[in-house]
């Protein structure tokens, strides 16, 4: 575990004056609006009064935790896992159980590149490691269970992600630029038994140019960022090619570093782009709706300048990672009533 100073930008709470920006702007009517950051243990802890008068009496600081390169994000029932490629963990910031904890940084399951990540509908939190070239199975309180895949398959799994019902597992390997092994894996999620492996380098429907993340949708579709071809390619559960949308551009519903991917309740298709520094929102279909956030020089709410996982939870709130700031910025959907993450799907 890394120490970390507290800086300007801490879990201070913001000033009354502070004025949360809503997505999109106006005069367009507002879809999310910031809610809060996750950057340190002391984001979710509450402070207690044993605590302050601790802090009164000795002077203490209390031990700082947190964030220092976050990659992949997944949440589920306010649980929020985020992998963290320097510190070589998950980081889990409990909002609902108000705890922090890291996990993944002993044996056997000892992380060693964390990047993508996802939970199965069972809860068991699986990490794609890019470095080891396996994927890891954690219980949901970051208790090893076991590996798929290995280094027999894998030259660069970047990506994680679980059919709806949790029966299979989608891998994408990145492979690299001295290799023609780009491929999206399916295992079993249970037994790890390999039970296909689609795609090769290329640019034609089914191939791939170093994919990056993955994302599988309620309907079971599975969303690809198929990073070098600026594209994000849709399949059918069992890897079959159903269509493609994106192209190479700076304008809106187009792609210059696509990264992150995730999908809502509805489908939509939320895809972090990291030279924008935002999160362009699509139709199941790919017709552009709405974004997220901007490229900024500062860490402030909606600013991002490496931004690269996304998450959707089950309430409707967008979580954003930034790598650069060592952040993940939550957006709560206009008139949600409840004011913690998980509480209205209970």
């Amino acid at each position: 575990m890394l120490p970390l100073a507290l800086a300007a930008c801490s879990s201070a709470p913001p000033k009354e004056s502070f004025e949360a920006p809503v997505y999109p702007a106006a005069p367009d009517e507002a879809r999310f609006i910031f809610e809060r950051s996750l950057r340190y243990n002391t984001n979710v802890e509450p402070v207690t009064t044993a605590t302050k008068l601790r802090r009164y009496a000795t002077g203490a600081v209390d031990d700082i935790k947190g964030l220092v390169k976050p990659y992949g994000v997944a949440v589920r029932n306010g649980r929020v896992y985020v992998t963290d490629t320097v510190q070589r963990a998950v980081v889990l910031f409990d909002i609902t159980g108000q705890r922090y904890a890291q996990f993944g940084d002993e044996k056997p399951g000892q992380l060693f590149k964390p990047v993508g990540i996802d939970i199965s509908a069972q809860g068991e939190v699986f990490v794609a490691d890019v470095s080891a070239r396996r994927i890891v199975v954690f219980d949901a309180e970051g208790h090893f269970r076991r590996f798929i895949g290995g280094q027999e398959w894998f030259k660069r799994p970047a990506g994680v992600a679980l059919s709806p019902d949790g029966s299979k597992v989608y891998v994408i390997d990145t492979g690299g630029v001295d290799t023609q092994a780009h491929h999206l894996f399916i295992f079993d999620a249970r037994s790890g038994e390999h039970l296909a492996t689609i795609g090769t380098r290329g640019n034609a429907d089914g191939q791939f140019n170093l994919p990056l993340q993955i994302s599988s949708s309620s309907d079971g579709t599975v969303y690809v960022v198929d990073k070098g071809n600026f594209r994000i390619q849709a399949f059918d559960e069992n890897g079959a090619h159903k269509f493609s949308f994106g192209s190479i551009g700076r304008y809106p519903g187009q792609f210059f570093s696509p990264k992150g991917v995730s999908t809502d309740a509805h489908g939509n298709v939320y895809v972090v782009d990291t030279a924008f520094g935002n999160a362009q929102i699509f139709t199941p279909q790919g017709e552009l709706l709405m974004v997220i956030g901007q490229r900024g020089q500062t860490s402030a709410p909606g600013n991002y300048m490496l931004p690269a996982g996304i998450d959707v939870d089950e309430d409707g709130r967008v979580y954003i990672a930034d790598q650069f700031f060592r952040k993940v910025d939550i957006y709560k959907p206009i008139g949600l009533d409840t004011d913690s993450p998980g509480q209205q799907s209970e």
